[in-house]
């Protein structure tokens, strides 16, 4: 049938919770839309397999930024969820909420209804979490919440290390203040990566008001009047309008929802006009306001039994192949970092704006795409600024829905950006230097000891650093005129249109994306749900 309640563009991380929650109203007729397909094979279910995903053309969107000049003037790698599940498909699944600050200062912003306290029940909502019931933790959610399987001694070092250095040992980061160190959870349940997919739509997908496409090529949003009536569609080479009777929800992620917007009409009439595209309504915030986190790479030297990387190459890996298929336990169930520390760059940060991510191994992408674990024995953590000042855009390559958009990050932009970083390798490198962890330590491989300067350090910023693939903020919620949408998440100026992802906060998350864009889209269900009830219309 082609008309449906709601349409969701994009199952992956909030689309999926958007679906899970209108269907449970079985009054409702619900369509999820993914343009990829499933993401169910072995490599696409064992964490490990997080190395092969990262360009594979079946999963992945595979986008390249624009020449970044505060890079270089490089191009970075932006891979993105192109399968059901969407980012949480292909993420490294490590489960970080973010500090409470950052949602206290959304409400701040102008956003009632997005302080910490308002929306940790969606938080506990979505998860199961294998540390229990509790004040910060649910127990009846869709998604697995789990801690890793195996913890590497190295790990334990790092976090005693961090300790040496000052920082408070952190047990949980879910309690929303993170400065700290301590070992991170995953979205993985019984050895396997759950996904968004597999955690709100896989076990209901047979529902009758439920329905999932996929391989679908949306091209834009169909709109009478200022009004969202339906989405514009590719289907099996047909062109059709699939017609929602009451709202469009686009969840296709910060780059694609603003894509699709601007192929609408909506936004910036300079722009549209440009490439042709009539206007329906100026926004001009479409596409900006963009942020990611820039990551660069620290790696030392040890011993064979401080690293795994022993484990994951030559006949070892076999082993450790044969263990996970028999018990999923072991390096091959793990996510992509095993510990976090959070630090400030400076006295003058508000709170921590440093992430690093550890882990007892270390691996390599090769041009073609390509992750190989290193052949020594080595340790590595990823050092980046967790609220970045510096702002990119989304904006068209042209008005045909086959060409991707242009993407400009803008790394570096904030001088600022590029201080911290240095700061945060120097921190990494003092607690590399505090024992437990000093005695395992050899010789520091990356960026190593010519770069003994802040200038030399900046320089290695700006050749080898590259995305940690959190982009968010480019459908900015508020209400200056930079907002795409309120704080109902209603885009300004059309009816009947939403958009319920990560491209709708303000300020990027401290920290690994996907656990707030899955609590965005169980909040943003609920405000869709509490509209059906205002209008009188049943909503269970």
């Amino acid at each position: 049938m082609s008309q449906y309640d709601y349409i969701i563009i994009g199952a992956g991380s909030a689309g999926c919770a958007v679906a899970r929650r209108l269907s449970d109203d079985h009054s409702l007729r619900v369509l999820l839309l993914e343009a990829g397909g499933p993401s169910d094979g072995f490599w696409n279910r064992t964490p490990a397999g997080v190395a092969k995903l990262h360009k594979s053309e079946q999963v992945n969107w595979n986008y390249t930024t624009e020449p970044v000049p505060g890079l270089n003037n490089r191009t970075i790698y932006w891979p993105a969820g192109k399968a059901l599940g969407g980012g949480s498909a292909i993420n490294g699944m490590v489960y970080i909420r973010g500090d409470r600050r950052d949602f206290d200062n959304w409400a701040k912003q102008g956003n009632p209804g997005w302080a910490w306290d308002d929306v940790l029940p969606y938080f506990k909502r979505s998860e199961t979490n294998e540390r229990g019931v509790s004040d910060i933790h649910g127990g009846e959610g869709p998604l697995y919440v789990s801690n890793p399987s195996v913890i590497h001694p190295t790990v334990d070092n790092f976090i005693a290390a961090a300790e040496a250095c000052g920082l408070q040992r952190r047990v949980d980061f879910a309690w929303g203040e993170q400065e700290g160190a301590g070992p991170v959870q995953y979205t993985i349940r019984n050895g396997e990566r759950h996904s968004s997919y597999r955690a709100y739509i896989e076990p209901v997908k047979d529902r009758p008001n439920l329905t999932v496409q996929t391989g679908v090529k949306v091209c834009r949003i169909a709109l009478a009047d200022k009004v969202a009536i339906g989405v514009e569609l590719i289907d099996n080479g047909q062109k059709r309008i699939v017609h929602a009777r009451r709202e469009v929800i686009l969840s296709a992620g910060a780059i694609r929802s603003p894509h699709l917007l601007l192929l609408s009409g909506i936004g910036d009439a300079h722009q549209l006009q440009k490439h042709g595209v009539p206007l329906v309504a100026h926004l001009p915030g479409v596409g900006l306001n963009l942020q990611d986190h820039l990551t660069v790479r620290v790696q030392a030297q040890t011993g064979r039994d401080s690293s795994y990387n022993g484990d994951l190459r030559g006949w070892r890996k076999y082993i450790h192949g044969a263990r996970y298929l028999l018990t999923k336990e072991g390096y091959l169930a793990l996510g992509t970092s095993s510990a976090a520390a959070f630090l400030k760059s400076s006295a003058s940060a508000d709170y921590a704006d440093i992430e690093i991510s550890f882990r007892a191994m270390t691996f390599t992408a090769q041009p073609s795409g390509k992750i190989e674990i290193d052949n020594y024995d080595a340790i590595s953590g990823s050092v980046y600024r967790v609220r970045p000042a510096s702002r990119g855009q989304i904006t068209l390559r042209s008005s045909d829905p086959g060409d991707g958009p242009v993407i400009q990050p803008n790394y570096l932009g904030a001088s600022e950006d590029l201080e911290a970083t240095v700061a945060g390798i120097r921190a990494f490198r003092r607690i590399l230097a505090a024992e437990p962890l000093a005695s395992r330590i050899q010789k520091e491989l990356i960026p190593g000891s010519d770069a003994d300067s802040d200038g030399k350090i900046a320089d290695y910023v700006r050749r080898d650093a590259s995305s940690v693939f959190h982009p968010a903020g480019s459908c900015k919620m508020g209400h200056d005129e930079m907002a795409v949408v309120d704080s109902r998440l209603r885009v300004h100026g059309i009816q009947r249109l939403r958009v319920i992802d990560a491209s709708i906060m303000p300020v990027v998350t401290s920290g690994n994306t996907n656990a707030p864009t899955i609590m965005i889209g169980e909040k943003g269900a609920d405000l869709v749900r509490a509209d059906i009830a205002s209008m009188g219309v049943r909503a269970s």
